[in-house]
């Protein structure tokens, strides 16, 4: 069955019942005061994997690629590719990343995220101060970084980076 996601200003959120048992089930969204809030990955992901439409203040369906427009094309690419492979992923702007990820079996507020995962794409040069920077933050949240890289064919590789000290 496909639950409404309705749109409100920038918020994305859900009341249905179905809403709150997946959140429940699979972390794919944020339960708050009885509603399910989602992040735009997560709905666009609820979308094309038709358990969720999205419905505007007037409840008229949003377009799918309407939404992402709005969205970072290679932000969705990845979200969808770490929950296909059954891991949680979450926003890492806390820790100034794109994402946090958790590994499959392990959720937010009962396991610490693994990695902050950065994104970029294959065509795009990495900036080593930034690199380094971004390496020192996951290090000192106790999480290793996840540097993502989409090449043109939508294919993202992984690259685990620990800090290794002498």
């Amino acid at each position: 069955m496909v639950f409404p996601i309705y749109k409100t200003g920038n918020s994305l959120q859900s009341n249905s019942s179905e809403a709150l048992s997946l959140a429940s089930k699979s972390s794919l969204g944020e339960i708050k005061q009885g509603k399910v809030i989602y992040s735009i990955y997560e709905a666009l992901y609820l979308v094309e994997i038709r358990k969720a439409e999205i419905l505007d203040s007037k409840l008229k369906k949003i377009n799918f690629n309407h939404l992402l427009k709005k969205a970072n094309h290679t932000l969705h690419v990845i979200f969808k590719d770490l929950r296909n492979k059954g891991n949680i992923v979450k926003e890492g702007m806390k820790f100034g990343a794109d994402f946090r990820v958790y590994k499959a079996g392990e959720r937010p507020g009962q396991a610490h995220a693994k990695y902050l995962l950065y994104a970029t794409n294959s065509n795009e040069k990495l900036n080593l101060k930034d690199f380094c920077a971004k390496a020192r933050i996951a290090h000192t949240t106790k999480k290793i970084l996840l540097l993502a890289v989409v090449d043109s064919e939508e294919d993202v590789n992984y690259y685990e980076i620990n800090w290794k000290a002498n």
